[in-house]
């Protein structure tokens, strides 16, 4: 089932995300759903609190950027089956040196900026069956997983960015959580009733 997505402003957005266990309900069709409703936006990754959930949970599938060739042969490679369910991930170690992407959230829709961020981490999560995992992820995939780890943690890109880029947003991302915007998917406003 495809869910609406959250817009910016919507105080789930900020909230610290909380661990969950095995035995959350429904858990397996949520992870169904949020893919679902990922891939109708077009995105490579979704976290919990941007359906509204204040839990430690997110999906990503980052193989669509296997197919950019401005990218490096390995990036693409690991890109390209990039497909997982984080579960009360951690971030236990950021290295390397940070560097700029253009990057867009789906609960902020028509807004992109270069966004800094270390190029590699080492983590700690639960896979959907609650298997515990360490990893370390260098690269594009080490961002996307920043990015919604950042959802889980109340963070959005948009606190990332200069002063002055926030002040240019400004009316922008007011206008995204009053509704006053036109996206491709389902979403949620703050202020009104579902749209579309």
């Amino acid at each position: 089932m495809i869910l609406p997505i959250v817009a910016y402003g919507d105080p789930v957005l900020r909230k610290k995300a909380v661990e969950i266990t095995s035995d959350y309900p429904n858990l397996k069709e949520l992870i169904a759903n949020m893919q679902e409703t990922m891939y109708n936006a077009s995105g490579v990754g979704l976290a919990a609190p941007q359906i509204g959930k204040a839990i430690r949970l997110f999906v990503i599938d980052a193989s669509p950027f296997a197919e950019d060739e401005e990218l490096s042969a390995s990036d693409r490679e690991t890109l390209k089956d990039f497909k997982k369910v984080f579960i009360n991930a951690r971030i236990l170690e950021e290295e390397g040196t940070e560097w700029s992407f253009n990057e867009g959230c789906l609960s902020i829709p028509d807004v992109r900026e270069d966004v800094y961020r270390k190029s590699k981490v080492h983590i700690q999560y639960q896979d959907e069956d609650f298997n515990t995992h360490t990893e370390v992820l260098e690269g594009l995939a080490a961002r996307v997983f920043q990015h919604e780890y950042d959802h889980i943690e109340g963070v959005l890109f948009t606190d990332k960015l200069s002063t002055l880029k926030k002040r240019l947003l400004k009316r922008k991302l007011e206008n995204i959580s009053k509704g006053k915007i036109r996206a491709e998917y389902r979403m949620r406003f703050p202020n009104l009733k579902s749209k579309r």
